[in-house]
């Protein structure tokens, strides 16, 4: 018993407010339900739902469909979401419950789609010393990448969002990819942004142009998102691989783009499939600038749509209203309010949608959240151009529109549901009190989603808007609305003039209507012009008069117009548009001609090359007349917008291109036409589109009683007339259109009625052609209808209830006859007649073949009396009514043309007693009773019994036809009119009768009276009509008698609905007014009807030339009449019969398919052929042969008939797998023997029964043969229907499940044996791939063989990550499934899986059906011989393997997985494998790779298990979690059964060479001689034998030499002996199964469809029966490497200065920094080269970096925990980057950046020797990792090992890179064992080895201040001032003695002039001398 415990629920408020909701349980086709509760955010039921298992244990494939859903709406609607849960867990634990928690539901709309983006690394990003991360942002979801360092970091992360949103939803969710600086502050972090949301990108490479050419495409069509200039590679699905983005700021355009970032994007649904993660080849060298996507902001590209909306009108009211645009009152029946014009642009979404520009008209208080009353679409392709739709140069055009009207269309069954989600309104325009409207804006948005589509808009005219699209290229402004300005209105008025438009319509039948008493008519609309419910049009003759369906004696209804086609015309004021309308026509008819002339030429693909060739020369020549004249009508269009001369300009130069290619095509390239054609076909089509048609459609309704329940919509260029220039291509021609229901209404799709009607709409100044394109006379004539009351027995106007005394035929009032008077331009033809409209007299009798009578007879009694009678009654709707007075049963006369086969009879059925009486109680004398019983009651008054009787129509009477052509009198002369002629009706709306009948209360009569045109005039007087009670109608057309012929042979793979496996069908064909059945065949899908149907003496009115032209169609309707009545709906197909006007010359017609729609889709084919003849007056249709009479019908005639073959079915029936029983009463009956059921036409064949389905689940014999009689053309063969039966107890046989085989050519063979395989090569040609391998290895040195991992790179393309030469041992990876590559044939070339599904409907919600189980097995399909006594061929399946199972070892290598989905809340996953097969499981969870997307597994497990008991085999990934249990990442199966069985030897790879020894070693069970063997017995051939040294070999009858496939001896160690060698060659020849690697998709149940990764793995199988294998391969992950880098700083050169010295001097004081990338917290720097004068510095330091690294992926491993408190390290890999980084030394401030230089070192650029040579363009330019051909040489590390010299180093300067200095480096790069040996010290510490580091001489000047202040003042002052010094110190001594001079000689003179001592020596002066001297010493 299976117990299902449902908790509750959490629904999301939008999506169920307020709505009661349940659950609904389906397990095995069994439903159950919950209780319905209130549907709150969080519901409750904690409910057990029970399924009874009985004895039979749960299957590990069973599975719990679930639905939430709302009750009391129906499904799919009413579904809020649904999920599946596969039961397989608790089936191997059935002890242990199974909780699941948060389940997600999927809607059904809301499908699963993932966003996947991969950020790879950047390069060149602005700014210096920045530490960039990437944030991402999908939709409302950020991540963010880890932190590195530099400006060109390396990140290789991904991250994923999934979602669970309707497309509309989804279409507005954008990706904002930011690149900050992490360093920096917020406001100034913003490196540079790239905006995705546009699909442009994501088609990139898809459009086939130039690269050139598609830069500019991108950039006109202003996807304003990205753009992209060229591809590299071809994007898979939604996907962008390996590009770069240009990043930009947003607020500063100007600067340019700011780095490039390169990523990876795709978006997956359900199925699309994910590109692969390497990146792709040659990508380094073939990058290119144009390879970049910009963005579409910067200035070379942006662009601003402005759309300027004008004003409305025709905005729908309740009432009308005089003012023009947008009155007050609304449609909804909501209070008065503003009205808005929405505009959403798809500009910002993703996934790609198309480029529109999405209108709607909003209503409500608030308008921006209002109802929406129309919608409307402008497609930026239609309205602008990229100049790729022509060649020869042409430039394109911008977006441009109008001003122009654009009709909106809407409705309340198809508006756009408020449900979808909030409204995200993006540019609204608001209406003030006059109802202009003024809106300028940008549209880049956030809208709503608005549906655009015809058939999502809906069906009803809503209006029109003024537009005009411009496109500027100038700054955007920053409003996005404004008001448009008094001069754009005044220009957009001027060319708004209108002119008078003329609708006419003639409708030739009306078939295919619904049953019903009500009155039909048909109304014809152009916007609200003719619109009877719009009150805002005067009246028009818009409407047919009334008419009552007709039954067509077989199955549908007619309206009987017959001779008098109703007519109906309207007059509309649009703008003059009919020039547009013209070109488009012209352009049709090119398009139409050459269209038909293309698809001539295709089917002629097997016909003889004469009429080809004819075919070509006529499509050439057809197109060159029609280019020609469609050019002058082009070149005279008048141009009234700009978007008129652009559309001409590109049209003319189209047609002159198309002119000059038909021309020039001749010769050779005629040969080549068709593919050229198909281009030109194309080319017209996207050019014929017109945005600016201004005016609605045409709109054909019809109305049911003033009810409109089904319309159709014909575009008024179609139907135009003019009179110069092209007209449309239906204009006065007669076409069938169907009616159907308007979508959302219950009945959505149906077809309510099939037209024959001909339309004509001109200019009224032109409509005096339109008699020309009337057949017949038209005729114009007033009715009104007098009614009479009879009341006391005497007819009178007294107690009319509602009808007036006069009104119309419906009873709507009219004035009196006398008070009508005729229309302008009319005049009264005769006087007023009475004459009954027998149209609407046709009783409910006309046309059937069989009526049942019915009477009640009544009687009555007062309660306790007696029964007395009561008169009788007719029969009555319901059970309880009252009936209408009828005379007694006797009475009743047959009426004429009618026999009684059987009198009166007392129905004694149903709820009677023995007497046939019922009885009831009235609650009123001469009520009714209130109901009826058949137990008599005291009480009772009332009772009454039911007498039956039945008459059929005399066979000797007149048929159908002419009983319904006598009485409405057609083609008989006028007869005087009876004022008398009255029709009686028992009350007002019941159907009337010319003869008064007992009972009648009600009469009118019809009179009318014929109109005539008062004068000839330029106008057609029919158009003058408007606003006038009159009829029109067109009498005494050209009428001919057709007989159609249908030959309906084959039905081909019906759906049965509801639960039913098979169906009785039956096919109903329809044609006008007539319709026959074929006979029903019982219980079949695949019903051969073969019958012929014959429609003699077929009216038709009209030219037959028209009817041969515009046919009416034959309506083919497929019903399944189990159970009688009107049966069920199965399918409908429709089609053109062929016409033939001369019986002559006729030819038989070939059947074809059909294609037939169901209720849900595709339901079938049918095989029928129609033909339509001309029954003329010469008898030549009576000359040709009826179809021959075959089980009392017609059959089809030979030649039509296809000629039946014998034909052989060889089945091989395998078994069946997976089989789920079913049953009733909620009970789930176990399988016991199933059989097979094998039908096809008409046969079927069946199996013996599987007696042990559990033991052995294949059939006991597995060949079957069945012969039978079959078509040989491929077209008229059925299906092969497959059908599984149980055997029961009491006979029963239920189905199980059903198949469907298709496309039979695949299994059809010839009939001849088999002989050698054609892929064996020929005795003297040996394989390529072995001699170019033999030629190599002898090119080759003998070396160490290499490990697994080798040959994966090698395989991969990556050899440079092989270790060791494979000597020729490859490893073949395939990129998909093994089972999907083409050649294995799915690995289903011996026997092929086809699911079996239930024999009902689709499922509810749309989803589809779930498989029941699977059969295996196989078909051939060959020809019999004709002659009996001939033997028939051998047998095909005669050489089987054994049945029965087989116990196998698997092994299962997992190596490694990548794009897996993130589990993690840091945007990875910690993945583990996990096999399971059967029961059995291997894998644990301790054994998982953490913090990781992309693990390497090299797993290997080995299992056993017994095939196919245990055919699946499960790989599952898991994501490790702390505490269990853990989330399933993702998983994949594999059928083994089908591997082990194939004949491609799947079960184990061949490798490419044979080895007994080593890592290679054959690890196959069987030798390769043994396998071949194996080979030959399976495909039946003879054994291969191999002579005595094993060097040759015979096999298939050819010889092979051991020298042909290896020249010389083996170069690989350990080769096998010659016999094998050779055995494995020649299995290589036969192209089987190689060594390989297959990638598997991973996918999760929770998110069906929708991929969560891939995994890369292959499986060996071997049978235990045929002995041990051999070892397994190791794949074992390669281990890193331990590598030291020493990197020396020597010297530096050319440093910029970055202080300033107190005096003035330029200085560094300069140290480098360094470290390898991703290893920041080992980062080393040098000593401090002080006060650097020149830039100069001198290290002699020593850096020395360990790190781990893996030479095969060329990356570094770096394990680090995130956290510390992160459990596990994570292992990152980056490429091995050492980072330099120059400093300037600050004491008290920041120190400042000096440059940096980014090294690679597995491609390091050649340094120069002399720093004068070292510049930047060693490095390369900017920009020349995007340019061919100026890379810089570079080398590897890894290689070279060492190297020395001068490196560049950069600093960014106003977003250039510009020198800033030179470094002179050592470096050098060790293993861990060669720097054990050679051991050095960080720096100059010891040991200072290798070499030893001495410290640099540096200058004197080179010190720290603070340590020596005088020493830094004699350096600062004297080294560099001495000379100035030494001057000033002279200056000053000179100055000094100077100032001495002076200071002292004012005393030495005045001493000298007057020398005191004289007087006192007078006798001589040598005394003075020595007193002078004397005092000179005494005063200093």
């Amino acid at each position: 018993m299976l117990r299902l415990v449902v908790a509750g629920a959490r629904i999301p408020a939008p999506r169920a407010p307020g709505a009661d909701v349940h659950v609904r349980a389906e397990f095995g086709g069994v439903p159950r339900s919950t209780r319905v509760v209130p549907g709150e955010r969080d519901t409750a039921w904690n409910e057990t739902l029970v399924w009874p298992l009985g004895a039979r244990s749960l299957e590990p494939a069973a599975a719990v469909v679930l639905r939430l859903r709302q009750w009391g709406h129906p499904a799919p609607d009413g579904d809020l979401g649904a999920t599946t849960v596969p039961l397989g867990q608790l089936a191997a634990e059935p002890s242990r419950p199974l909780a699941l928690s948060d389940v997600p539901l999927v809607d059904r709309n809301r499908q699963p789609t993932g966003v996947r983006v991969r950020i790879i690394e950047g390069r060149q990003l602005q700014g210096n010393n920045v530490k960039p991360v990437v944030k991402v942002l999908i939709g409302e979801h950020a991540f963010r990448t880890r932190i590195r360092s530099g400006n060109n970091p390396y990140y290789n992360e991904v991250f994923c969002q999934h979602f669970h949103e309707t497309l509309g939803r989804l279409l507005d969710e954008p990706i904002h990819i930011q690149v900050l600086d992490s360093k920096a502050i917020r406001a100034q972090s913003v490196i540079g942004v790239f905006k995705v949301g546009d699909g442009a990108a994501l088609e990139v490479g898809g459009d086939g142009v130039s690269p050139r050419r598609r830069r500019h495409r991108r950039r006109l069509t202003l996807s304003p998102s990205w753009t992209s200039a060229a591809s590299t590679a071809r994007p898979v699905g939604r996907a962008l691989t390996w590009k770069w983005l240009g990043l930009h700021r947003p607020e500063r355009l100007a600067a340019g783009l700011r780095g490039y970032l390169r990523v990876s994007l795709w978006v997956l649904r359900a199925g699309d499939t994910a590109p692969e993660p390497e990146e792709p080849a040659g990508s380094e060298e073939e990058e290119e600038e144009e390879a970049v996507l910009l963005p579409r902001s910067l200035p070379a590209c942006a662009a601003t749509l402005q759309l300027r909306v004008y004003r409305a009108e025709d905005v729908p009211t309740r009432a009308p209203s005089p003012r023009r645009y947008f009155p007050p009152a609304l449609p909804s029946g909501k209070r008065d309010g503003g009205l808005a014009v929405e505009v959403g642009f798809a500009g910002s979404t993703l996934p790609p949608i198309c480029d529109e520009i999405r209108l709607a008209l909003r209503s409500g208080d608030r308008a921006e959240k209002g109802d929406v009353l129309g919608t409307a679409t402008l497609r930026l392709s239609q309205v602008s151009s990229a100049g790729t739709e022509a060649e020869g140069g042409f430039s394109g055009f911008l977006p441009c529109f109008g001003p122009s009207f654009l009709p909106l269309y809407g409705g309340g069954a198809v508006w756009p549901d408020p449900a979808q989600g909030p409204s995200t309104p993006g540019v609204s325009a608001a209406t003030g009190r006059d109802g202009q409207v003024g809106t300028t804006g940008r549209t880049d948005g956030r809208v709503q989603p608005l549906r655009a589509s015809q058939e999502e808009q809906g069906a009803d005219y809503r209006g029109r808007i003024l537009l005009e699209l411009s496109t500027s290229t100038e700054s955007p402004r920053e409003r996005e609305k404004d008001a448009v300005a008094a001069e754009d209105v005044a220009r957009a008025e001027r060319s708004l003039s209108r002119r008078e438009y003329g609708l006419c319509a003639v409708f030739y039948s009306a078939t295919m209507v619904a049953a019903g008493p009500e009155l039909v008519r048909f109304e014809v609309s152009v916007g609200n012009y003719g619109n009877a419910a719009d009150g805002t049009c005067k009246p028009a003759a818009s409407a047919t008069q009334h008419g009552r369906a007709v039954y067509d004696g077989n199955r549908y209804y007619y309206l009987p117009w017959y001779d008098a086609k109703p007519v109906v015309a309207l007059t509309c004021f649009w703008e003059d548009v009919s020039h547009r309308w013209a070109s488009l026509n012209a352009l049709q008819a090119v398009h139409d001609r050459l269209e038909h002339n293309v698809a001539a030429l295709r089917s002629l693909g097997q016909a003889d090359d004469a009429a080809r060739d004819e075919a070509r020369r006529k499509l050439l020549r057809e197109l060159l007349r029609d280019c020609k004249k469609a050019l002058p009508q082009l070149e005279t269009q008048a141009t009234t917008t700009a978007l008129d001369g652009h559309l001409r300009t590109a049209r003319l130069r189209l047609l002159r291109q198309l002119v000059t290619a038909a021309a020039g095509t001749t010769g050779a390239a005629r040969a080549a036409l068709l593919p050229a054609a198909e281009g030109w076909l194309q080319r017209i089509a996207a050019a014929m589109p017109e945005p600016q048609a201004s005016v609605p459609d045409v709109a054909l309704r019809m109305l049911r009683e003033g009810r409109r329940v089904a319309c159709a919509r014909v575009k008024p260029w179609a139907v135009l007339f003019r009179k110069s220039g092209a007209g449309g291509k239906l204009c006065g021609k007669t076409q069938t259109i169907f009616l159907t229901a308007p979508r959302g209404e219950g009945a959505s799709g149906t077809v309510c009625a099939q037209l024959r009607v001909r339309l004509w709409l001109g200019l009224v100044a032109e409509s005096r052609e339109l008699p020309q394109h009337l057949e017949g006379v038209l005729r114009v004539y007033a009715e009104t209808y007098e009614n009479q009351m009879k009341l006391f027995g005497k007819w009178g106007v007294r107690g009319l209830p509602a009808p007036p005394g006069f009104s119309d035929a419906a009873g709507k009032a009219e004035p009196p006859k006398d008070e009508l008077r005729p229309p302008r331009g009319w005049r009264w033809d005769g006087d007023w007649s009475v004459e009954p409209q027998r149209r609407l007299l046709l009783d409910a009798e006309t046309n059937v073949a069989e009526v049942r009578e019915e009477a009640y007879e009544n009687e009555s009694r007062r309660p306790g009396g007696e029964w007395v009678p009561a008169p009788c009654t007719d029969a009555v709707s319901t059970g309880c009514g009252a009936g209408a007075a009828m005379p007694p049963k006797e009475q009743l006369a047959c009426p004429q043309g009618w026999q009684v086969t059987d009198g009166w009879r007392l129905e004694v059925t149903g709820a009677v007693d023995d007497a046939g009486w019922q009885y009831g109680a009235s609650a009123a004398p001469g009520d009714p009773p209130p109901a009826w019983h058949a137990a008599e009651k005291t009480y009772d008054t009332r009772r009454r019994r039911r007498w039956l009787r039945t008459r059929r129509r005399d066979p000797g009477a007149r048929g159908h036809q002419q009983d319904v052509a006598a009485f409405l009198r057609l083609h008989a002369p006028e007869e005087p009119a009876d004022a008398e002629a009255w029709e009686y009706a028992s009350f007002p709306g019941r159907r009337f009768h010319l003869q008064p009948r007992t009972g009648d209360l009600y009469r009118r009569r019809r009179w009318h009276r014929r109109l005539a045109p008062e004068r000839p005039g330029p106008v057609a007087p029919v158009f003058l009509l408007e606003s006038s009670p009159v009829r029109d109608g067109c009498g005494d057309a050209r009428r001919g008698y057709f007989q159609l012929r249908c030959y309906v042979f084959q039905a081909m793979g019906l759906v049965p609905r509801g639960a039913k496996a098979t169906a009785d069908p039956v096919a109903h064909v329809a044609f006008v007014h007539v319709s026959q059945s074929t006979r029903v065949l019982a219980a079949t899908l695949e019903p051969r009807w073969d019958q012929t149907l014959l429609f003699e003496r077929v009216l038709l009115y009209g030219d037959p030339r028209g009817v041969r032209a515009e046919p009416p169609a034959v309506v083919v309707e497929v019903f399944d009449q189990d159970g009688g009545g009107a049966g069920t709906f199965l399918g409908r197909g429709a089609c053109r019969p062929a016409v033939w006007l001369d019986a002559g010359h006729r030819r038989p017609p070939r059947l074809r398919r059909l294609p037939l729609n169901g209720p849900a889709g595709p339901a079938g084919d049918l095989l029928a052929a129609f033909e339509l003849l001309h029954d003329t007056k010469d008898g030549s249709l009576a000359q040709l042969p009826a179809p021959p009479r075959m089980k009392g019908a017609f059959g089809i005639p030979a030649g039509i008939r296809p000629a039946l073959h014998p034909v052989a079915l060889e089945v091989l029936a395998w078994g069946l797998r997976g089989l789920r029983g079913g049953g009733g009463g909620g009970t789930l009956s176990p399988v016991r023997a199933p059989r097979l059921v094998v039908e096809w036409g008409g046969e079927a064949l069946r199996t013996p029964p599987i007696a042990d389905l559990a033991a052995n689940p294949n059939f006991p014999v597995n060949a079957f043969l069945l012969e039978l009689r079959l078509p040989l053309e491929e077209e008229y063969v059925p299906p092969i229907t497959l059908r599984v039966l149980d055997t029961r107890d009491f006979g029963c046989r239920p189905e199980l499940g059903r198949a469907n085989v298709r496309n039979l050519r695949r299994y059809r063979c010839e009939p001849a044996a088999e002989g050698p395989p054609a892929a064996l090569p020929g005795p003297a040609a040996p394989q390529g791939w072995i001699a170019q391998a033999a030629e190599g290895e002898e090119e080759e040195e003998e070396e160490e063989e290499g490990d697994w991992w080798s040959k994966f790179y090698a395989a991969t393309g990556a050899a440079a990550k092989s270790r060791r030469g494979t000597a020729g041992d490859t490893l073949t990876v395939y990129k998909c499934e093994l089972e999907a590559v083409p050649q294995f044939e799915g690995l289903q070339d011996f026997c092929q899986t086809f699911p079996l599904y239930r024999a009902a409907a689709r499922p509810e919600g749309g989803e589809d059906p779930a498989p029941v189980g699977e059969f295996k097995g196989l078909f051939r399909i060959y020809p019999l011989p004709e002659d009996p006594g001939v033997p028939p061929p051998p047998r095909r399946f005669q050489e089987l393997p054994p049945s029965r199972p087989q116990k196998c070892l698997v092994r299962v290598y997992v190596v490694r997985a990548f794009n897996l989905s993130p589990r993690d809340s840091n945007g990875l996953c910690d993945p583990y494998v996990r096999v399971s097969l059967g029961t059995k499981k291997a894998g644990g969870r301790d054994q998982y790779v953490p913090n990781t997307l992309e693990p390497v597994f090299g797993r290997l497990f080995e299992m056993t298990g017994t095939i196919p008991l245990e055919k699946d085999l499960q790989i599952s990934l898991f994501d490790y979690d702390l505490l269990p249990p853990d989330q399933e990442i993702g998983s994949t199966s594999i059928d083994l059964e089908n591997r082990l069985l194939s004949r491609f030897r799947a079960h184990c790879g061949l490798p490419q060479l044979y080895r007994i020894a080593g890592p290679g070693r054959w690890r196959d069970q069987l030798t390769p001689s043994r396998a071949l063997e194996r080979f030959a017995r399976a495909r039946g051939l003879p054994a291969p034998e191999f002579s005595a040294d094993g060097g040759a070999v015979t096999f298939g009858g050819s010889t092979f030499l051991l020298t042909q496939f290896e020249s010389g001896a083996p170069t690989y160690r350990h080769p096998g002996a010659p016999r094998e060698r050779l055995a494995l060659h020649l299995l290589h020849a036969c192209h089987l199964v190689p060594e390989h690697l297959e990638t598997r998709t991973l996918y999760n149940s929770t998110q069906p469809g929708l991929e969560q990764g891939k995994l890369q793995m292959w499986v060996d199988v071997f049978p235990a029966s045929l002995g041990p294998p051999g070892p397994p391969v190791d794949i074992t992950p390669r281990k890193p490497q331990r590598y030291e880098l020493r990197c020396i700083i020597w010297n530096t050169r050319d440093v910029d200065l970055q202080d300033t010295t107190l005096t003035g001097q330029r200085m560094s004081d300069i140290y480098v920094k360094g470290w390898l990338d991703g290893l920041e917290e080992q980062r080393q720097k040098t000593d401090v080269h002080y006060r650097s004068l020149r830039g100069d510095g001198s290290f002699n330091w020593r850096f020395v970096f360990p790190f781990d690294y893996l030479p095969a992926e060329r990356l570094c491993v770096l394990p680090k925990k995130e956290h510390f408190w992160s459990l596990d390290e994570t292992v990152l890999k980056v490429p091995p980057k050492l980072i330099l980084q120059v400093w300037d030394n600050d004491k008290f401030s920041a120190d400042d950046f000096l440059g940096v230089l980014e090294l690679e070192l597995s491609s390091l650029p050649q340094p120069a020797r002399r720093p004068r040579h070292c510049t930047l363009e060693l490095l390369g330019t900017q920009r020349s990792w995007l340019c061919r051909g100026t890379r810089a040489p570079r080398f590897s590390l890894f290689r070279q090992r060492c190297a020395r010299g001068w490196w560049p180093c950069s600093v960014e300067e106003d977003g250039k890179r510009r020198l800033a200095g030179k470094l002179e480096l050592s470096l050098e790069l060790l293993t861990a064992k060669e720097a054990e040996e050679r051991p050095a010290g960080k720096g100059r510490e010891e040991p200072n080895m290798y070499p030893t580091l001495q410290p640099p001489l540096r200058p004197d000047w080179s010190f720290l201040w603070l340590q020596a202040p005088l020493r830094t003042l004699h350096y600062a002052v004297w080294q560099q001032n001495r000379c100035r010094i030494s001057v000033g110190l002279a200056l000053f001594l000179l100055v000094a003695l100077l100032l001495a001079f002076v200071y002292s000689a004012p005393g030495y003179l005045a001493m000298k002039l007057v020398n005191p001592l004289r007087s006192l020596h007078p006798s001589g002066s040598g005394d003075v001398t020595k007193v002078v001297m004397t005092v000179g010493k005494a005063k200093p």
